[in-house]
């Protein structure tokens, strides 16, 4: 599967971004479907991620009350919806699939989207 990630941008602090990953195809909905970012010098850490189906998805829990994570699986595509951003934010942004259950160990996924970059300031 190819993904497609999209909506990054440059931000002030406080304000809200809706990332998006795109997978064509028809076998879409067999994934779960995660978030991960990586700063400068850090190292790549979850996000969110989502079930096959949609009714179940995990945050990470430092910044659990600013996300919502979401899937249209008629359109192939997932939505990570960030709220009232932080400088600390600023980072690149991959979505990632996997064929199993719900995971927050990036080492457990299998497909890679190219990674949007997301600049919030201060």
């Amino acid at each position: 599967v190819q993904l497609q990630a999209s909506g990054g941008g440059l931000v002030q602090a406080g304000r809200s971004l809706r990332l998006s990953c795109a997978a064509p195809g028809r076998s879409f909905s067999i994934y779960s479907i995660g978030w991960f970012r990586q700063a400068p010098g850090k190292e790549r850490e979850f996000v969110a991620v989502i079930s096959r189906s949609g009714d179940s998805a995990n945050y990470r829990s430092s910044i659990k009350g600013r996300l919502t994570m979401s899937r249209d699986n008629a359109k192939s595509t997932v939505y990570l919806q960030m709220s009232s951003l932080k400088p600390e934010d600023t980072a690149a942004y991959y979505c990632a699939a996997r064929l199993g259950d719900i995971a927050s160990n990036w080492k457990v996924y299998d497909y890679w989207g190219q990674g949007t970059l997301v600049t919030v300031s201060s």
